[in-house]
């Protein structure tokens, strides 16, 4: 797993404004009801996301995270994977969560986000660029989700597995790389153990030879899940991810 519960995101750079957060149930298309969280900003900004989290759901670092999106103008919801297995129930760093995540389907997980997208598009989030942003599976995740007709503005991933199939019709992130509809925004570890250099590069390959545009990030010497407070060593390395989503997301 990427973040235990005492992991915490790195503030982005700059000074911050106000946001306020709530807990969400929403209704699924299929009617599946599942947990998510919404940070609203004080002074929007004119963008939104979407955040997936990684193979644990909505625990707290994403409720975090999405406040401190809110807090730069982004507003932010992040949802839960698991409302079809486990119901309502913590995600707190006790819920077994293996036997959920041998249970998902892209295309359930793809329904719960289109919920999601629905609920961030009110009112004036209606006209506004819209991302997915995901970490380790969530990254995984956000890049199948960049090929549906989700009138994306991009998608970002945060140490994506890119060997695994996630949908065996699709195949694996790499192999879902040419009918990418949107830019991507790709960051990882250099000494992430579990997503091989060459895993990555096929990546850029791939969405080179689609013509996706994109921007593919290695940081030397950072293992899975540096994005993290607690994570001093790799704070220059945090601080540069800001930068890069912030400029993703937001116009000049």
């Amino acid at each position: 797993m990427c973040y235990d519960d005492q992991a915490r995101p790195p503030r982005p750079p700059g000074a911050t404004g106000s946001a306020s957060g709530e807990d969400l149930v929403l209704t699924a298309a299929d009617d599946n009801h599942f947990a998510a969280y919404a940070a609203h900003p004080e002074q929007p900004r004119s963008a939104q996301v979407l955040i997936y989290p990684d193979i644990r759901g909505l625990h707290q670092f994403y409720k975090d995270l999405a406040l401190r999106f809110a807090e730069v103008g982004i507003a932010a919801v992040a949802m839960d994977y698991f409302g079809r297995t486990a119901g309502l129930t913590s995600r707190a760093e006790l819920f077994e969560f293996r036997p959920h995540v041998e249970q998902m389907q892209v295309s359930t997980v793809h329904a719960d986000a289109r919920a999601c997208l629905d609920y961030l598009r009110q009112g004036p989030g209606a006209e506004w660029p819209t991302f997915i942003l995901g970490f380790c599976r969530g990254g995984s995740l956000s890049i199948y989700s960049a090929a549906q007709p989700f009138g994306l503005a991009g998608i970002v991933a945060f140490y994506a597995g890119l060997g695994r199939k996630l949908d065996e019709a699709q195949g694996t992130p790499v192999d879902v790389a040419p009918r990418i509809r949107c830019p991507v925004l790709g960051l990882f570890g250099g000494a992430d153990a579990g997503i091989p250099p060459e895993h990555v590069a096929a990546l850029d390959a791939a969405l080179d030879q689609a013509g996706v545009a994109h921007e593919i990030v290695t940081y030397r010497g950072a293992p899975h899940g540096f994005f993290d407070r607690r994570a001093e060593e790799f704070a220059a390395e945090s601080a540069d991810a800001w930068q890069r989503l912030l400029r993703f997301m937001l116009p000049a």
